[in-house]
């Protein structure tokens, strides 16, 4: 089957942020270094040699660049400052924009405009809402229960409504991921039995990155600071999207606090707000080779995740300190930013939350179903006419 060639891809992924790949010669040192490359998963050097020759095709079918967490050691390692590490991470986002197929993905990491129009759009149009629903059903002098200007029962509704839209979007889109790597870029026979095997993989890598924290092992370092950062930001993120979504109505009752919840509550927004100033931090600094080089998308992510935390913090105080009207102000700006961010979601970094663990599963059975078949071939007779 003839392999399709797209010369010019390599600068169309200028605009994810590959900017240095043409300086590297294929050294191989960035493999030689990383941790995690090994004899089947040959990463960052096989994939910056697909994108050399403008293999586009096949890069669109490969789990390589979901296998790298960007510790930056290729990229330090390079003779050539190609920045392989950073390409790793373009590729990342030009695969969303292959799996996911409504173009949303595409328009948002071509152009900032776009993205932030987007979030506007979203955000008055849920401002708007809310304002209605509260004026016409409620009283904005009151939180929780009855007349309330926004009474959790509403809101609980709301929620599962964009938490469904939410999954719907995120389930094609693994489905697509599926289809292209397991499926079209995977040339052995896959029994089904195998992804029953290897599927503990898949809440393994998602509740601990795991994988993250080997990524210093090479340094002598005990403990990986980034590693840290980014488990507490993601599981902070988990927690608290499962609280809204299911424990809402305790949640916004008040102004006791209900230790049960709230506890979960206090140290989500601990690991999110910590995480988001770590990064925030990190993108000014630059102390890290990981954080020299920003796209725009990755600005948005953490301005307005700051933004959702803040709000989020200053309307449970003005609840909790009996200032209701302020409070009712304040969520509305909070939903105003919860819900461009969570509709976004399948169109930017967080899909990373959902494709990278899937990828780790994916490896898994794929490097199961290589061996499988190299036993086969190798316990094969040798005939000689």
């Amino acid at each position: 089957m003839a392999i399709r060639v797209n010369p010019m891809f390599i600068n169309e992924l200028n605009r994810f942020g590959a900017e240095d790949v043409q300086l590297c010669y294929q050294c191989g040192d960035c493999s030689t270094v990383c941790p995690h490359a090994d004899e089947v998963y040959r990463f960052p050097r096989k994939s910056m040699k697909l994108l050399q020759m403008g293999l586009e095709t096949k890069l669109e079918t490969t789990l390589e660049p979901w296998l790298c967490y960007y510790c930056g050691q290729c990229s330090e390692q390079c003779p050539r400052e190609a920045d392989p590490g950073e390409t790793m991470m373009s590729l990342r986002r030009w695969l969303i924009t292959r799996y996911d197929f409504t173009g949303l993905a595409t328009l948002f990491y071509k152009s900032r405009v776009a993205e932030i129009l987007y979030i506007i759009i979203i955000a008055l149009l849920t401002g708007a809402g809310m304002i209605y629903y509260g004026l016409t059903h409620g009283n904005i002098g009151v939180y929780d229960g009855e007349g309330a200007f926004l009474n959790s029962s509403f809101i609980h509704k709301f929620d599962l409504s964009v938490g469904a839209i939410l999954l719907i979007f995120l389930l094609l889109n693994a489905f697509r991921m599926w289809k292209s790597v397991m499926v079209k870029g995977t040339s052995v026979n896959v029994p089904w039995w195998l992804y029953l095997k290897e599927f503990y993989q898949l809440p393994w890598h998602f509740f601990t990155q795991k994988r993250y924290s080997d990524c210093e092992k090479r340094r002598g370092h005990t403990l990986y600071m980034p590693w840290l950062i980014h488990l507490g930001l993601m599981l902070g993120y988990v927690t608290m999207l499962v609280l809204v979504m299911v424990f809402i109505e305790r949640l916004q009752s008040g102004p006791r606090i209900r230790w049960e919840v709230h506890i979960f509550g206090y140290l989500a927004t601990l690991g999110l707000i910590s995480g988001t100033i770590y990064f925030i931090r990190g993108r000014i600094k630059k102390h890290y080779v990981q954080y020299k080089k920003s796209h725009g998308t990755d600005w948005v992510f953490v301005i307005l995740l700051f933004i959702i935390v803040v709000t989020g913090i200053s309307q449970h105080i003005f609840h909790r300190t009996g200032m209701i009207e302020t409070a009712n102000i304040t969520y509305i700006i909070h939903l105003m930013s919860v819900v461009p961010w969570l509709l976004r979601m399948p169109f930017s970094k967080w899909a990373h939350l959902v494709y990278r663990p899937l990828a780790m599963y994916f490896a898994a059975v794929r490097k199961e179903a290589l061996l499988r078949q190299e036993l086969v071939l190798n316990s094969m007779p040798i005939i000689i006419k």
